[in-house]
């Protein structure tokens, strides 16, 4: 991969934008592709353009008329579109004077910007944009759940009946689909296999936004979500054997009767 050296100090704007629940890229590689997965390329004048089939993009160093065309130019190529973009965005002063560190306002400092500087870039703001949402998934599924599991806990039953139950499960099992999996937080990026040097400067980042903490915290909810599903389809399961059970006692019942009943009218 080549190089870009800046020699004097300058600022790149990096912005992540979350367009829906996947790109297709297949079939938009160039030339001067920079890396395939994920797609990354050169755009506008010194920018790059980043991609992640899971539906984030990463923009490099343009204005918001080039971000707007790049975005435009993948329409068609998303799935499930969300009517409102979540965005984040994140400063890199290239500064050949300065040690590559990540300062407390959260600005990243380079030497110079590299293509593998912009991928690691990418990854870390695609992921902490993606985890962003699914954290905001998860938490309005334990805005449904906790209602129901205090009102288990105080009167032995839940509120609603079996409809409101089952769309309660399908909510929290839509939400675990589409989290796990989606985003692979534990693995670092391809491009750190070619520049293991590079190692020191994707941990900072990392740890910058929290991924592993956060991921780790995720897949615990998740795992609540899964088990709190599969207490109330048991619960359910168990509301109708009752049911069915009663229903077979009050037939038996009611034969009796009625046998007894002609048996006395004889």
């Amino acid at each position: 991969m080549s190089e870009i050296v800046g020699q004097e100090r300058r600022l790149v704007t990096a912005r992540a934008l979350l367009l829906g629940y996947r790109i297709n890229t297949a079939g938009l590689e160039r030339k001067d592709v920079l890396s395939t997965t994920p797609l990354a390329f050169r755009a506008a004048h010194d920018g790059y353009a980043v991609l992640f089939r899971y539906g984030v993009v990463v923009l490099f160093g343009m204005s918001p008329l080039e971000e707007d065309e790049i975005v435009r130019r993948l329409d068609g190529r998303i799935t499930g579109a969300f009517s409102r973009r979540e965005g984040d965005s994140a400063q890199i002063e290239i500064a050949p004077d300065k040690d590559e560190q990540i300062t407390p306002d959260g600005k990243i400092l380079l030497r110079k910007l590299t293509p593998e500087h912009v991928l690691i870039v990418a990854d870390a703001m695609a992921t902490n944009l993606i985890l962003a949402h699914d954290e905001r998934n998860v938490s309005a599924v334990f805005d449904v759940i906790e209602p129901l599991a205090r009102e288990l806990a105080e009167h032995g039953r839940t509120p609603g009946g079996r409809r409101t139950i089952l769309k309660h499960i399908g909510n929290a099992l839509l939400v675990q689909h589409r989290v796990s999996g989606l985003v692979a937080v534990a693995e670092k990026p391809d491009v750190l296999w070619e520049r293991p040097d590079l190692e020191r400067f994707y941990n900072r980042v990392e740890d910058e936004y929290e991924l592993k903490e956060r991921a780790d915290l995720l897949s615990r909810k998740l795992q609540v979500i899964s088990d709190t599903g599969k207490a109330l389809a048991d619960i359910i399961n168990t509301e109708r054997s009752t049911r069915l059970e009663q229903i077979i006692i009050l037939l038996l019942l009611l034969g009796t009767i009625f046998t007894a009943f002609q048996i006395f009218s004889r």
